[in-house]
């Protein structure tokens, strides 16, 4: 009896897997005639009961005989599509991969295999969903944005397995496989804010595209904002919220990498950035109050987050700072390291944040890393700063230089009070 119920759960369970699959295919062609399409609901539902049933009475019978049902299946699956195909002339194959697709389910809901046949058939069926969006945005992708996924997948899935986990220099801070990691996790990243803002698009405005682009480069969206700002005067104070919000998301970056990276410097981080975030995202947020809504035309302009040539600069810049850093503090000391800090950071952050992220604490103690990495962040605030203010100008220019003078001491006071990272400073 009880192996009566579980084969009659089994059977249930491949049921309604099959609808499930064919809810969706008979929802998508529900203007279709009766008997026009391959497989509906119900055609569906008893797939999937068929493939259950093949594998209740498969057992330990010979392969090939194990096989027939499902080869005879995929005959008349592909004579009817056959047939569909010619009379219709529609010579998509969707509906009998799934066909197929649900055949081995109902198998596998018979067998030990039944959470991934349910999860599965989930994944199927919202794959089946999303053609309207994924040929939207097949429609949508440009040449480059192609390249440059293709690329993405080369160096994560092909380049990264085969690269050796171990230090090969002297002084045991190059790791070629946790570089090329770090390099992989940071192109992610930016490539994820470069298609947020291709599908925000400039009709979302500044302040939209300015949270974004702090996820690809605040430098280049201050550069882009502040070049606007002089063709468009009336926009200064929206631009000037563009900017701050694109700087402010550099400190919530920075915590991301730290944390996928070495969790350990999160807690250090965490108020001094956690506090100018709310500075800058408060003051963004006072401005749009106070400004009168304009509707924007312009962008800013981004270039592809990834090229592969730029991938490898990234990896041997990173590379380098890592090998500097270290010996630089063997030098030193301390100062070695906030030199470091500060030169890498005229350009971006993210180089020596990962670099002291992956050094720390075996090299670094981890109040050192953290007052480093603030230190870096400032002093890239300081110089996004001082280019609003030599390429904007006007109001944009005293706006920046105000919240970032206020983020600015706020991040030093947090960082001084807190006794797990004043010691460093004090210390030099």
């Amino acid at each position: 009896m009880n192996d009566y119920l579980i084969e009659f759960q089994g059977l249930l369970i491949a049921l309604s897997l099959g609808l499930l699959i064919g809810l969706e295919r008979g929802w998508s062609e529900r203007g279709g005639d009766e008997g026009s399409r391959v497989a509906g609901i119900r055609t569906f539902g008893l797939i999937s009961l068929l493939g259950a049933l093949w594998q209740l009475q498969g057992g330990n019978a010979p392969a090939w005989l194990v096989a027939g049902p499902f080869v005879a299946f995929a005959l008349v699956l592909t004579a009817s599509t056959y047939l569909e195909i010619k009379q219709k002339g529609d010579y998509s194959i969707t509906t009998a991969v799934a066909a197929l697709i649900t055949f081995v389910l109902g198998a596998l809901a018979m067998s030990p295999h039944v959470k991934l046949a349910a999860a599965t058939a989930v994944i199927v069926t919202i794959l089946l969903g999303l053609k309207p969006v994924l040929h939207g945005a097949l429609r949508k992708l440009e040449p480059v944005e192609l390249a440059a996924i293709l690329q993405l997948l080369l160096i994560s899935c092909v380049m990264l397995p085969v690269l050796p986990d171990r230090a090969v220099d002297p002084w045991g801070a190059f790791n070629p496989y946790e570089v090329w990691w770090m390099v992989v996790a940071i192109s992610a990243i930016s490539f994820a804010g470069y298609f947020a803002i291709k599908l925000a698009g400039p009709s979302r405005g500044i302040l939209l595209t300015g949270l974004f682009a702090g996820l690809v480069s605040s430098t280049a969206a201050t550069l882009s904002m502040s070049r606007m700002a002089r063709t468009q005067p009336a926009w200064q104070r929206l631009l000037a919220a563009g900017v701050i919000i694109a700087s402010t998301t550099m400190f919530p970056r920075i915590l991301l990498i730290v944390g996928l990276l070495q969790p350990a410097l999160i807690k250090p981080l965490l108020w001094p950035l956690l506090l100018m975030s709310a500075c800058g995202y408060a003051t963004a947020w006072g401005l749009t109050r106070k400004t009168p809504e304009v509707q924007v035309s312009g962008r800013v302009e981004l270039k592809n987050p990834f090229e592969f040539g730029m991938a490898l600069r990234f990896g041997g810049l990173l590379a380098a700072i890592m090998v500097l850093t270290r010996l630089l503090k063997d030098t030193y000391g301390h100062i070695g390291v906030f030199l470091m800090a500060g030169i890498s950071a005229l350009s971006d952050v993210d180089a020596i944040t990962l670099s002291l992220a992956r050094l720390s604490p075996s090299h670094y103690s981890v109040d050192l890393a953290s007052l480093a990495i603030v230190f870096a962040a400032l002093v890239n605030t300081l110089v996004k700063g001082g280019l609003t203010i030599a390429i904007a100008g006007g109001a944009m220019a005293r706006i920046v230089a105000a919240t970032f003078i206020a983020m600015i001491a706020l991040g030093l006071a947090v960082a001084w009070a807190d006794g797990a990272i004043s010691q460093p400073l004090i210390a030099l």
